[in-house]
């Protein structure tokens, strides 16, 4: 009879690993057409006459639109999963991609990255929890590889703005906006799947945890949020101004510049993959404290180097900081195991509002005092990841009957 069961779950393990790939591969395709805004904000800047206060504001849109709807997405969908609302989410992306092709004034430009924002939304929590269900119980490992996907995927954005959209101009994002449409098709499959593994809501045994954790929840979240503070201030300068900073300080041409950004968001995708499997192993609070507070002396030269030690200081930054996310996400996952969706939808949420507040802010005073001031600044704030100490290890969770 085990041998039974042991080949008849094969195929559903089999199943299990090939949706998790299609979620990464998707995750991939949607993060490298959202990687093409702040990768192509010389150009924009350059034809509009945009300042820097503008192009904050830009990604400020972005951001939000990506960040308030996600929580609101994944609680509605942990009432009631909406397996198919994945492709739909990429439409949208793929229509305001399409419409940034286009856009032929500043607020054209608005309301295209408002479209791919809400297409994020929409993607980025049910995608999280499919990860978790395809997980098989290693939900560091899960989680890791598909946030990989969108972070190679952001990698790869640059990569096709300096080979495609720098020599083709505005226009040429309709044809890397075609990215999309094997991403929707992928996600149909994924949406087939998870029509048939997601339990009805009324039918699943809530999970919940501890009593004791319970109590201290706002305190534990709060803490959350400041360490995600101390990632994303820091990530929004990098994402955004980097290819600035390049230009500004060593006068380097915009493709190079692109390259070099490259390389920064390669290794925040190498980071990502790591950061899961090893909480999975060590817990998560080690990873989140080790990979904040570690990258802050990397931080403090970075504004002293030279050139090439800049690009290769970078590569360390984002190994270290990205490997935190996975572990931020899936602590917090294990903390309200039967709200997967808002939890996921809020951390996701966050960091891309954070993104936005923060890429707006420093704009402002890159316009006010110049760029080498923002990274100067900037420096301090892997600083607040030291609060991370007083984050309780997960306590477990215990099964709620149906009556609860």
């Amino acid at each position: 009879m085990s041998q039974t069961i042991t080949a008849g779950a094969r195929p559903a393990a089999a199943a299990a690993l090939a949706v998790l790939g299609a979620i990464s591969m998707s995750h991939l395709l949607n993060d490298m057409l959202q990687s093409l805004l702040p990768a192509i904000y010389p150009l924009l800047r350059a034809r509009f006459g945009l300042s820097f206060g503008q192009i904050g504001a830009i990604t400020l849109v972005y951001q939000l639109t990506a960040s308030v709807l996600q929580p609101v997405v994944g609680a509605v969908t942990d009432r009631r999963p909406y397996p198919f609302s994945l492709p739909l989410g990429m439409v949208c992306t793929l229509a305001g991609m399409m419409l940034l092709s286009a856009a032929g004034s500043y607020a054209l430009l608005l309301v295209s990255v408002g479209l791919v924002g809400v297409g994020s939304s929409v993607f980025h929590p049910e995608s999280s929890r499919v990860a978790r269900l395809a997980s098989g119980g290693r939900h560091g490992m899960a989680q890791s590889v598909f946030q990989v996907g969108g972070n190679a995927g952001a990698a790869l954005g640059p990569l096709l703005a300096a080979s495609v959209v720098v020599s083709g101009g505005q226009r040429s994002l309709a044809w890397c906006a075609l990215a999309a449409v094997p991403a929707i098709l992928l996600l149909t499959y994924v949406g087939q799947w998870y029509r048939v593994q997601a339990p009805p809501r009324a039918a699943a045994r809530r999970i919940v945890t501890a009593p004791a954790t319970r109590g201290r929840m706002p305190l534990i979240m709060a803490l959350l949020v400041v360490l995600m503070l101390s990632k994303f201030f820091y990530m929004a300068s990098m994402g955004n101004y980097y290819t600035f900073y390049l230009i500004d300080r060593f006068h380097l041409p915009v493709d190079q510049a692109q390259y070099c950004l490259f390389a920064f968001l390669a290794a925040v995708a190498a980071g990502t993959m790591l950061g899961g499997p090893i909480g999975d192993r060590i817990g998560r609070k080690r990873v989140i404290l080790a990979s904040i507070v570690g990258v802050l002396p990397i931080t403090l030269a970075l504004p002293y180097l030279g050139f090439w030690a800049t690009v290769a200081a970078t590569v360390p930054i984002g190994l270290l900081l990205a490997s935190a996310f996975p572990a931020l996400v899936v602590y917090a996952q294990e903390l309200m195991p039967d709200r997967v969706g808002a939890v996921s939808g809020l951390m996701f949420g966050l960091a891309f509002g954070l993104g936005g507040v923060v890429a707006a802010s420093l704009g402002l005073l890159a316009d006010a005092h110049g760029i080498d001031m923002v990274f100067r600044l900037c420096a301090f704030l892997p600083a607040l990841g030291l609060l991370a100490a007083f984050l309780p290890e997960p306590n477990p969770v215990t099964p709620r009957s149906r009556r609860a």
